[in-house]
């Protein structure tokens, strides 16, 4: 396959950044998309031209680490798929393909395809988690739990904060990612206690980093790559409801 790709290309944080076309030859359908940029790269290398920069780790699916909006879609066209895991199959001979950053004033572009996506972990801070006390790990099968609430727990904990539903959403909220950390809790007995105040900490924090609101466009659902529902924020909304009707009292 031979391919046109136009790529961001952005020397740093502080400067301006613009789109850069090449040539992708003799790329084999089963590379990755991933891997297809590295034998790029090799050449860019090869030509002592500066390689493209861009974020991986497991390439596995898993890490969240592989953000990238594909002719305009996170993660690229195949549903439900990481940029890892989109083969080159999934493009024809000739395709012309447009690969940029996550576009949101929240994670800032450090380097052509890389953001900063350290906002996500300071709303993870100021609540997505459970205290527990010190002392030894009590037993799991101690406290029953009811088979719906532990799958879905087990669905909204399988978000792995990639940011697809950041750089999906026309106002860039990060409503999924915050909706699917605070489910995950709300159907355990374990995320009781602390419930309302984990809802109120982590939309503060989300405000806080720059996000904007939710206006229920549900492209976040649609380009999720673990394909989280929308459910998340209606729980979360819920929740955030109640605890900010709680702390009036």
């Amino acid at each position: 396959m031979n391919l046109t790709l136009h790529v961001w290309r952005q020397k740093d944080a502080s400067s301006p950044g613009r789109m850069v076309t090449y040539e992708a030859r003799d790329v084999n359908p089963d590379m990755s998309f991933l891997e297809m940029l590295d034998v790029v790269n090799e050449g860019f290398e090869s030509e002592g031209k500066e390689p493209i920069a861009f974020d991986h780790d497991c390439r596995e699916g898993v890490c969240g680490m592989c953000s990238l909006v594909i002719n305009g879609i996170p993660h690229g066209p195949d549903s439900g798929t990481t940029a890892c895991q989109l083969h080159m199959r999934k493009f024809r001979d000739g395709d012309s393909i447009w690969i940029e950053p996550w576009r949101a004033h929240a994670f800032p572009v450090l380097r052509d395809l890389v953001v900063d996506r350290a906002a996500f972990d300071r709303i993870q801070q100021a609540g997505g988690y459970v205290s527990v006390g010190t002392g030894g790990t009590p037993d799991a099968n101690q406290t029953p739990i009811p088979k719906r609430a532990a799958d879905m727990a087990f669905d909204f904990a399988a978000c792995i904060g990639c940011g697809a539903c950041v750089a999906a959403c026309p106002n860039a909220s990060a409503m999924l990612f915050v909706g699917a950390k605070v489910s995950q809790f709300a159907q355990l007995p374990q995320g009781q206690p602390e419930r309302s105040r984990r809802a109120l900490a982590m939309v503060r924090q989300h405000d806080a980093e720059g996000f904007g609101f939710c206006s229920n466009h549900r492209e976040c659902e649609a380009v999720c790559p673990k394909n989280i529902s929308v459910e998340a924020i209606a729980i979360l909304n819920r929740d955030y409801l109640k605890g900010a009707l709680l702390s009036e009292e």
